[in-house]
């Protein structure tokens, strides 16, 4: 017959007992241990190895050790978007107007190169501080290659040295380089095709101040469609450029009352340019 339990002893085993059932592990029972196997230092510690599945406690899941975590994967974050071919060559170092010019190249980018007699690409100083731009070439234009120089590009020259400039000293462009067929309005297709080349001038000549003559200019460099009613004489913002949108020369040759107002528009820009400062230095 056995000897029974020591009192002390049942007493311990039975508060490990109730710890284990706290922990939610009950009931449970520990095998001998064979004379072969060697019992761990921390056995005492930690529940039996026969404990059935379903009695582990549900707070902790069974993890097979044969289940390989996937390795976590770097976020995605968006890729913003990238300079178009134009701007980004428009960046390059040692960027010029002829290296322009020649990118253009005898263009049949549009439909315009099918009815045009020459590229009209620009004219004037290449470090000018005011650049104005315009629609597109017109008739004189088409047959000399150089821009304004019809009826509405004399009224220009008038309007040029009235601010107390030479057309010398500023530069001339339009959006569209081949003159559209009966002087129309360039169309989108067209504007979208030879744009980037006026883009790519005005980061080469870095002005001061862009004068947008008519609609057409204006809303390409704003990339809008609102009238030019609705923000002519108004200081407008193209890049880090200051703006300035007013009517057409030739606008101004079928409604000559306009002038005045166009005036007005010119004298912002000579005031922002300090011109009327150096012209009574000059007196």
């Amino acid at each position: 017959m056995r000897n029974p339990v020591d009192s002390r002893l049942q007493e311990k085993l039975s508060q490990r007992l109730r710890f284990y059932e706290d922990l939610g592990l009950s009931p449970f029972y520990r095998e001998r241990q064979t004379a072969t196997k060697q019992a761990s230092p921390f056995s005492s510690l930690l529940p039996s190895e026969s404990i059935e599945e379903s009695q582990l406690p549900k707070a902790l899941p069974k993890i097979s050790s044969a289940a390989t975590v996937p390795a976590s994967k770097p976020p995605v974050l968006p890729v913003a978007a990238g300079p178009t071919l134009f701007e980004a060559a428009s960046k390059l170092a040692g960027e010029t107007l002829p290296i322009v010019r020649a990118d253009l190249g005898e263009c049949t980018r549009c439909k315009l190169h099918k009815t045009r007699n020459k590229i009209v690409f620009g004219d004037g100083n290449p470090q000018a501080d005011l650049v104005f731009v315009g629609e597109g070439p017109g008739a004189d234009e088409d047959a000399q290659g150089l821009p304004f120089v019809g009826r509405a590009g004399k009224l220009l020259t008038q309007m040029i040295e009235a601010m107390g400039l030479r057309r010398a000293d500023v530069y001339i462009c339009n959006v569209v380089k081949c003159r559209p067929p009966g002087n129309r309005q360039p169309e989108k297709d067209e504007v979208d095709s030879c744009s980037p080349f006026l883009f790519r001038q005005l980061d080469v000549l870095q002005p001061k101040v862009i004068v947008c003559l008519g609609a057409t200019a204006a809303q390409t460099l704003l990339q809008t469609n609102r009238s030019i009613s609705h923000f002519r004489g108004e200081w407008l913002e193209y890049r880090g450029y200051k703006m300035i949108a007013t009517y057409h020369p030739a606008y101004l040759l079928r409604n000559p009352a306009a002038k005045s107002e166009v005036w007005k528009d010119l004298q912002k820009v000579m005031a922002e340019l300090g011109l009327q400062v150096k012209k009574n230095k000059a007196r």
